[in-house]
């Protein structure tokens, strides 16, 4: 059990991805109850923090050298109210100050965090405002496996009908397509016509993306142009890798910009540069979401809004075409450099796909809709949780606020 730096989500408690890894005798070592800690710039700052509870009995994991591994003490300091503990402000905060070495390449040595000072409770105590942190985040964790399903569910239907036309094999096969009621299975073929793509169904044309939309380049900036304002930059760090939108991500803009490049929300971006090894942002999709921070949002230079022509394809049709494997294979084709990832102009508009009738195109938007809806709808409700989480946390460490004041915040989750 390997944890690379690259494993660990922003914020997010839970382990969610890892490899295996030979153990070479450097690196983090560590078991269930452990807090992983970030301690090389920019992860620090940006809360790359997770709890061990995932390895089997008795497992030991190894990881990044970045890596601090934080252990509580048995009947003197709980597990998960250490990690809490790591993710208070004033903590990290001290780490920061703490850190040496060349710009760009601070550590935090983990031997400053042994003259990190806080107030103490009672274990018990410890264990209860685990209990209220760790609620919490057991919702927010709750609605994005729920949101993964629902998203998993979308695609798959706009994989069977608009990759794999099971519909249209099924009826080839005089059956009549699963899960599809006959006003629905009427308005497939039951037939495949020829075409520069393969065999396509009879009756859908062989388009280009170029055909169907306008793509609006973002904006370059300077780093002085990012200050306080009421419009922010959406940049490839709101794409999160294999494509989706990551809200937390947003930067106060100061600078110039034109008025197609504003995004209204429920627009769709794409990456056209990525920083990560294996290519997982470049081509990717994200549909944008309104900020009650923000009034107005704009691309970064990394970025292209994708505005379909009146009466084309939908956003949501395009979401998940963009996220398809055919799709990134080729937009891939166009990338260029090496450590710095770019997509050349033409790797969008080339793109050419079997597009369906409008009826269908119609129908699979109302499918997806309510699926889109219900992962905004609980994507909200983490955000609320997150900002209650965030708000109790350091008062309930430092003591500014007793555990029983909460208990009317728990009872409505």
């Amino acid at each position: 059990f390997h944890l690379a730096m690259r494993d660990v989500e922003v914020y997010r408690r839970k382990i969610t991805s890892h490899s295996s890894k030979e153990f070479r005798g450097s690196g983090a070592r560590f078991q269930n109850g452990d807090t992983l800690l970030a301690r090389i710039t920019p992860c620090l700052e940006n809360g790359k923090t997770v709890y061990v509870d995932c390895l089997k009995p008795n497992q030991i994991g190894h990881g990044s050298t970045e890596f601090i591994v934080l252990s509580g003490i048995e009947d003197k300091t709980d597990n998960l109210f250490i990690y809490y503990l790591a993710r208070d402000p004033s903590l990290r905060t001290f780490a920061i100050h703490s850190m040496q070495g060349s710009t760009g390449r601070q550590r935090v040595d983990a031997n400053s965090l042994r003259l990190f000072e806080f107030p103490l409770p009672p274990i018990e105590e410890q264990r209860r405002i685990a209990h209220i942190l760790g609620t919490l985040d057991g919702k927010i964790e709750l609605n994005r496996q729920m949101n993964e399903t629902l998203e998993a569910t979308a695609r798959a239907i706009f994989k069977s009908w608009f990759v794999d036309f099971d519909p249209v094999k099924t009826k080839m096969e005089g059956r009549k397509p699963a899960c599809m009621d006959t006003e629905t299975a009427a308005l497939f073929p039951s037939a495949f016509q020829d075409s520069p793509l393969g065999e396509i169904p009879q009756g859908w044309e062989v388009e280009k993306i170029g055909n169907l939309v306008e793509i609006v380049k973002g904006r370059s900036y300077r780093s002085r142009e990012l200050t306080e304002s009421d419009v922010a930059l959406v940049s490839i760090k709101s794409i999160r890798r294999g494509g989706g939108y990551l809200p937390d991500n947003l930067r106060p803009y100061t600078g110039k910009y034109n008025p197609e490049q504003v995004i209204t929300p429920g627009e769709l971006v794409i990456a056209y540069t990525d920083l990560t090894q294996e290519a997982e942002i470049l081509g990717k999709p994200a549909i944008v979401r309104g900020d009650e921070k923000y009034q107005t949002l704009v691309p970064s230079l990394h970025l292209r809004i994708i505005r379909p022509l009146e009466s084309t394809v939908s956003v949501r049709f395009l979401y998940y075409l963009f996220r398809e494997r055919r799709f990134q294979s080729h937009v891939y084709g166009y990338a260029t450099g090496t450590t710095v990832l770019g997509l050349s102009k033409d790797g969008v508009p080339s793109y050419q796909f079997a597009l369906p009738p409008e009826k269908i195109r119609c129908l699979f938007d109302s499918v997806a809709k309510p699926l889109f809806d219900k992962i905004e709808s609980n994507e909200n409700e983490s955000r609320t949780l997150a900002h209650t989480r965030d708000t109790l946390l350091p008062k309930l460490l430092s003591g500014e606020i007793r555990v029983s004041e909460t208990d009317e915040i728990l009872e409505g989750i």
